[in-house]
């Protein structure tokens, strides 16, 4: 567990599995959700005992520093970031495993800098992403939750999720709920910058009407090693874009999750094994 600077001087938290035998292990990034961190690997960690693995908190989540200029919350910067920790650690290539805004980032890096990726599998993120998925988001983006305690707020996660998520037992989402807010004396706080909302506010106004074209992002990803996951009820990867996906890119390695909404927890044995199909397939030596 560690720290580094950004070029714009930001300290950014990174966890880095490396040890004695870490050159001869493929280091695979993992980058998570929007207002998440690095813990959402969690649950994948003990199936990736093969690779060293580095999480990375972005820039306003988890215990990484938050941005005076909130407009620095967007995916470029944090793609740049992800070169500034493969930089600092010395990596002149590795493989990516992005959650939903990581999946974007990782795009973003395919666009950018694709001679720095050995692999990329995107989880339950795509170039489309249907309006009531972000609505949803939006919802509940830099809002405090109304539960005032970690066992009420883990009771109405529990009920929210269960339709997209009926097999996960009640405990998975306390330790989500446990992980992600703070409890204090005046009810949770957010474990991210609630400025991130005026973010994507100011950053959506600045598009106006126009919706930007996602799919050379997807697109500069062809020739590598890619796996995409789906979670078989998520409202952020519709079925109609993992197809075209798929379609797109015949080469990538696609799976459906099922039981799963937004996003898979990457423990299920579909997703270990998608993960794994991609990453033996790189070209990465030590």
């Amino acid at each position: 567990m560690a720290n580094f600077e950004t070029q714009d001087g930001l300290r950014l938290y990174y966890t880095d599995t490396a040890d004695s035998t870490q050159d001869a292990k493929l280091p695979l990034i993992c980058l998570p959700g929007l207002t998440r961190c690095g813990l959402d690997f969690r649950y994948f960690a003990p199936h990736a005992q093969a690779y060293r693995i580095i999480t990375l908190d972005a820039r306003g989540r988890g215990r990484s520093a938050y941005d005076n200029n909130f407009m620095n919350y967007n995916v470029l910067q944090e793609a740049q970031d992800v070169l500034a920790l493969m930089d600092h650690l010395g990596l002149k290539t590795a493989a990516i495993l992005g959650t939903s805004r990581g999946g974007l980032v990782a795009m973003t890096l395919a666009a950018t800098a694709k001679d720095r990726l050995a692999a990329v599998i995107l989880n339950d993120v795509g170039p489309e992403i249907p309006s009531d998925g972000l609505a949803r988001i939006m919802d509940y983006l830099g809002r405090k939750p109304a539960a005032k305690t970690l066992e009420l707020a883990a009771q109405q996660l529990h009920a929210a999720m269960a339709p997209a998520f009926p097999d996960v037992p009640s405990q998975r989402w306390r330790e989500e709920v446990e992980t992600f807010y703070t409890q204090t004396d005046d009810g949770l706080d957010l474990r991210y910058d609630a400025k991130m909302r005026d973010a994507l506010l100011a950053q959506a106004q600045a598009l106006g009407d126009t919706v930007p074209d996602l799919w050379p992002m997807y697109m500069a990803l062809e020739g590598l090693p890619l796996g995409v996951l789906r979670g078989a009820n998520s409202d952020i990867l519709s079925a109609e874009t993992f197809q075209k996906m798929r379609d797109a890119i015949p080469s990538a390695v696609a799976q459906e999750i099922p039981n799963r909404g937004h996003v898979p927890f990457l423990d299920e044995p579909e997703a270990v094994e998608t993960i794994h199909t991609v990453l033996e397939q790189t070209q990465w030596q030590p």
